[in-house]
Order: structure tokens, then C-alpha cells, then sequence
């Protein structure tokens, strides 16, 4: 999702946001799931196309609106930069970072400074049961949406027994450190091809690209899981450090995604303080975990709508 919203942001689009409230289990509604089965976002819906998932967006968006205005993020097939861009774009778009996120939830010691609160370890277990029952009760409840319903109840089964397996986040987290590693050469590459003083190339040229986009994203949800001073800084991966300080200074990542905290605050603390003020109704963790098994990241909440231009 985040990298729909920076994607846009880039070209210059504008377009009606619609909020899908993920806390409140808003993309399991019958409205939501006749748009997507899977019960995912975002969603993007331009005319009469209706587009799921963020890659599929991405690619819409980069093919459809062609105006010389308009910032290309990716070069064209067939040029020098295009397979570079294209691998680097599949490559981090691989990484589980729903799993990541699960983990470092599920198992706060694997992190070294993580905003998430500690509720959420504590909650999260106890409430997954409550997340499978209102699926099944959805399915029982719409037998049009039952087969949809009792899919997504399976992957969320499936999901949670591997994002709350300690080896298997042991090793995802190994082929993550063997991707930053590529990375990392790849961005000492662009510093050897452009020994001008002063002079900083994006991941693979002169241009931020749709790899800039994965990349830059992948990173900053790194630093709010508290992975970040596992994975770069005091000397580990300079180059790494040095790009994601300066996409922090870009004024479309800071209007879209901002400091870091904002994360926080817009998608964890809300809850957060419901659960300091008052013991919070059952519903409550029941919904935080849809949030968090149900997309593509719990803290996705876009449904793109209407139309572009």
C-alpha cells in the first residue's frame, strides 16, 4: 500500500482516498470482498477497472498514465537500465514483509529497538481464535462470499503458524541479510560510476525508479520493526545507511510516509491508548489481529477510489 501512495505521489497524481479502517475489520465486510475476494488492499478503481494488489497497481498506473508531464519510474523494456531496475524491483517486492512483521510481533526479541507496543505480543495469541470465528461466521452469513471467507480463514491459519515459527523467521531473516548485501554492492557500484564530488545516484542510475520506491518502503518499515541498527549503521552496510537518510529528505516520501513515528501513531497507538484508558472490548483484539494477518501488511489501510487524473 505504501508504495502505491509513494508511486502516486511521484507521478503527480491525484486521486479520492478512501480509508479502509483495517482495526475495525472493514476490508472483511461483504462490500469489500465483492471489490476483492481476497480481502486485501489496496484496491484501485479508475473507470471501470477494478485493480487488487500493489504490484498490479503500480504497473497500471505506470502503463495507463503517459503524459510527457508525468515522471516515468520505470525505463523502457529494452534499454540498459530496465532489467536492472526490473531485478531489483522483484527482488524486494519478494521479501515477506508481512512475515517480518508478524515475527518481530510475535517475537520482540529478534529486534533490537522496536515501536511496536508490548500489548501486542501479549494480545495477538489470544485473539486468534476470535479472528477465525468472525470469518467463518461472514462465511455462514453470505454464501455468496462463503468460499472467499473460508480462504482467507485458511491463510491466516497457515500464516500465523509459520510467522510464529522462531526458525523459520530465523531464516527469512538470513535471506534478508543476503538481499541488503546486494544491495549494498549495488549501491557501491553506483558510487564507483559516478566519482563526481557531490553527485548521488539512486539505486540503479541517475533516476528513482520503481526499485527506489520497494526499496526505500522495505527499509523504513525495517526501521519501525526496530531491525535497522541490526541491519545498517555504526559501519554495517555505510552506502545502505547513507540512501535511506537521504530518501528521508524527499519531499514525496516525507509527505506520504513521513518520520518514522508516524507509522506509529497512525496505525498502533490509536488502539494503544483505547487499551490504556479502558479495558478494550474483546472486538478490539480480534480486529487488530485481521489487521494484521488480513492484507498485505497491517499497516495498510488505502483503498484508492474513483477516478485519477
Amino acid at each position: 500500500m505504501r508504495e502505491v501512495r509513494l508511486v502516486i505521489a511521484e507521478k503527480g497524481l491525484k486521486c479520492e482516498e478512501y480509508d479502509v479502517n483495517l482495526p475495525l475489520s472493514e476490508h472483511n465486510e461483504p462490500w469489500f470482498m465483492r471489490l476483492n475476494p481476497a480481502g486485501e488492499v489496496p484496491v484501485l478503481i479508475h473507470g471501470d477497472n477494478i485493480i487488487c494488489e500493489s504490484t498490479q497497481i503500480i504497473d497500471y498506473l505506470e502503463n495507463t498514465f503517459e503524459d510527457a508531464n508525468i515522471p516515468k519510474l520505470m525505463p523502457k523494456e529494452g534499454s540498459l537500465y530496465y532489467p536492472r531496475v526490473q531485478h531489483y524491483r522483484e527482488l524486494l517486492d519478494s521479501l515477506p514483509m508481512d512475515a517480518y512483521t508478524h515475527g518481530c510481533i510475535l517475537h520482540p526479541e529478534l529486534t533490537l529497538d522496536s515501536m511496536i507496543p508490548a500489548y501486542a505480543t501479549t494480545r495477538i495469541r489470544s485473539q486468534i481464535g476470535n479472528t477465525e470465528s468472525e470469518l467463518k461466521k461472514l462465511a455462514e452469513e453470505h454464501p455468496e462470499l462463503r468460499e472467499a471467507y473460508l480462504t482467507k480463514q485458511k491463510q491466516i491459519k497457515s500464516k500465523i503458524r509459520d510467522h510464529d515459527n522462531v526458525n523459520y523467521l530465523k531464516k527469512i531473516f538470513r535471506e534478508l541479510e543476503n538481499v541488503l548485501d546486494q544491495v549494498e554492492t549495488e549501491l557501491q557500484r553506483r558510487i564507483e560510476e559516478t566519482p563526481e564530488e557531490g553527485f548521488q545516484p539512486w539505486l540503479c542510475g541517475e533516476f528513482f525508479s520503481l526499485a527506489d520506491v520497494a526499496l526505500s518502503v522495505t527499509l523504513h518499515r525495517l526501521k519501525f520493526l526496530g531491525l535497522a541498527r541490526k541491519y545498517w549503521g555504526n559501519g554495517k552496510r555505510p552506502n545502505l545507511e547513507s540512501y535511506y537518510d537521504r530518501v528521508l529528505q524527499q519531499r514525496t516520501f516525507r509527505k506520504v510516509l513521513g518520520n518514522v513515528n508516524n507509522i506509529l501513531l497512525s496505525a498502533v497507538l490509536p488502539t494503544a491508548f483505547r487499551v490504556a484508558k479502558k479495558r478494550a472490548p474483546s472486538f478490539l483484539g480480534a480486529s487488530f489481529i485481521v489487521s494484521l494477518l488480513g492484507g498485505i501488511g497491517y499497516l495498510a489501510f488505502l483503498f484508492l477510489k474513483k477516478r485519477l487524473s
